[in-house]
């Protein structure tokens, strides 16, 4: 068996209906399909949710459920919020800093954008508290056969150490820049 795609990721939101339009507005998501239950089918709990489908493109879908009888949202304290996020390609730059701006131009707070060498981004949260990241391809073809090339050293050397491999150093000390 080999995975064709992702059907769709869900996440937990604290109103749907705000949900469907924050995505709409700022990142132009098309609401396509919404379910609603009294019940869990996977599990029978009584658990009443709003669950609501967004195109993310591609073919991708992202979702979310709003459990108005569950407790308070949270998040995994012991995880920096830098690391649990939900990274979206754009198209081009332009795309990318039309997109801070207009967050931005509702007083919504935005990172960057920040250079990873092969991709530039920014970072921002959604009204349920969700860190989000746009992401532009900017990586060249040699850039992406040079990572290829290192990534199991790279992972084993990571496994054994628990240290990041310099392998790829290139990627962020502004050597990259130089050549672009």
């Amino acid at each position: 068996m080999k995975i064709r795609k992702i059907h769709h990721v869900a996440y937990r939101c604290t109103d749907a209906q705000q949900t469907v339009e924050w995505y709409g507005k700022y990142l132009n998501m098309d609401f396509v399909l919404a379910i609603a239950e009294d019940r869990v089918p996977s599990t029978g709990a009584a658990d009443p949710y709003m669950h609501v489908f967004l195109d993310a493109g591609g073919g991708n879908v992202l979702a979310f459920f709003e459990l108005p009888k569950q407790p308070p949202m949270d998040r995994d304290r012991n995880t920096p919020l830098w690391t649990q996020h939900l990274a979206l390609e754009v198209g081009s730059m332009a795309e990318l800093l039309e997109t801070r701006q207009r967050l931005q131009a509702d007083g919504i707070e935005v990172v960057g954008p920040t250079d990873h060498a092969i991709f530039q981004s920014i970072y921002f949260f959604d009204p349920s508290g969700h860190r989000l990241e746009l992401a532009v391809n900017t990586g060249t073809p040699d850039m992406m056969e040079k990572l290829d090339a290192v990534k199991w050293d790279m992972l084993n050397e990571w496994t054994s150490t628990k240290k990041a491999p310099q392998h790829a150093a290139w990627m962020h000390d502004g050597s990259h820049a130089a050549k672009a």
